[in-house]
């Protein structure tokens, strides 16, 4: 049993449908789904903001299984195996960004839950060479969103070398924002979270933030300015960057990893051109750098802050996730099917 978008485009067309056990072909594995965390990714795919839709599907790409069945030519995996399996799906493995492992920006990339059925279910089928063994120290609940945050935050965070010394933003503190925080503070960095939520300062603190600073209050957000070397931006909501990339110092770089349905205002140029900032954007990691985070997360204590939820409340927690009431990210308990 698996649960299902079959069209129209919209959330509570979910529905729950019985369809064949799938079996596995070449190098692939079939995998007895435990849990799958709940993406704004998700809701933007069953929507059809990410175009084209494929329907029918089903969603979820943030899963931890068991590997219960082997197809042909599968090496390195076993029966029983205990496994992650993240958004990217599958790549090329031909192409300059694969050679590199930066599978993730193959230009003919698959991605679970939209280009091939993903985690809302009983069974699942992945590529045997993109699914993740998972250290012993992370829970499967708390494993499931860092193969979706956690890899969101930690790959621009490895690519723009943070560490001890910077000065680092995390704007948005929900289900990316809250590993941001965490995965940043734990490579050293001084940490400030920028929230409009002046009742959310506190769980900031205690994630790991240094500081924060509330993004409505226009003195407190004055005072920044040119302090910052790195800023990430966790918010998938269109807003103005000028006053994020005003805040960086000379050659510093503003990331967005947020993706709102909509596109933010245009910058100006000038925040920009004078003290030589970037603007960038970067999406999930490779398969490599998904383990090294991983890791990186095990020996660190590092995990997600969740809420379970069973099956059938998945409509309601993608409308409580549109008011941002999650702390923070929903988990599916499958063994609730």
């Amino acid at each position: 049993m698996r649960l299902i978008q079959p069209g129209p485009l919209q959330a509570d067309s979910l529905k729950l449908v019985d369809l064949p056990l799938p079996q596995p072909g070449e190098g692939q594995v079939r995998l007895r789904v435990r849990m799958c965390g709940v993406c704004h990714t998700d809701l933007h795919t069953v929507e059809g903001d990410i175009h084209p839709p494929h329907l029918p599907l089903t969603p979820g790409h943030q899963v931890v299984g068991i590997v219960e069945a082997l197809g042909s030519v599968v090496s390195g995996i076993h029966l029983g195996d205990r496994v992650g399996v993240p958004w990217l799906h599958q790549a090329c493995g031909e192409c300059q960004f694969c050679r590199r492992g930066l599978e993730n920006l193959c230009p003919n990339a698959q991605f679970t839950g939209f280009h091939v059925d993903g985690g809302y279910a009983e069974f699942m089928l992945a590529q045997a060479g993109y699914v993740l063994p998972l250290p012993a120290a992370i829970p499967d609940e708390q494993a499931a969103p860092l193969l979706c945050a956690g890899i969101t935050t930690w790959s621009p965070l490895r690519k723009w070398e943070v560490g001890p010394g910077q000065t680092v933003g995390v704007v948005g503190l929900g289900g990316l924002g809250h590993m941001g925080v965490k995965l940043a503070r734990a490579l050293g960095a001084n940490v400030v979270l920028f929230t409009t939520s002046p009742g959310k300062a506190a769980d900031a603190i205690k994630l790991g933030a240094n500081e924060v600073v509330i993004s409505t209050d226009r003195k407190a957000m004055a005072e920044q300015r040119n302090r910052f070397d790195f800023i990430l931006n966790t918010v998938a909501a269109p807003h103005d960057l000028d006053p994020f990339l005003g805040m960086l110092k000379r050659d510093g770089s503003l990331v967005l990893v947020g993706a709102p349905s909509s596109p933010h205002p245009s910058p100006g140029v000038f925040n920009l051109i004078f003290k030589r900032r970037s603007l960038a954007g970067s999406l999930i990691g490779g398969i490599a750098e998904t383990q090294e985070m991983l890791d990186f997360c095990a020996e660190h204590g590092i995990v997600s802050d969740i809420e379970m939820i069973p099956i059938a409340s998945i409509n309601d927690a993608y409308e409580r996730m549109l008011k941002s009431d999650v702390k923070y990210r929903f988990v599916i308990d499958m063994a609730t099917l």
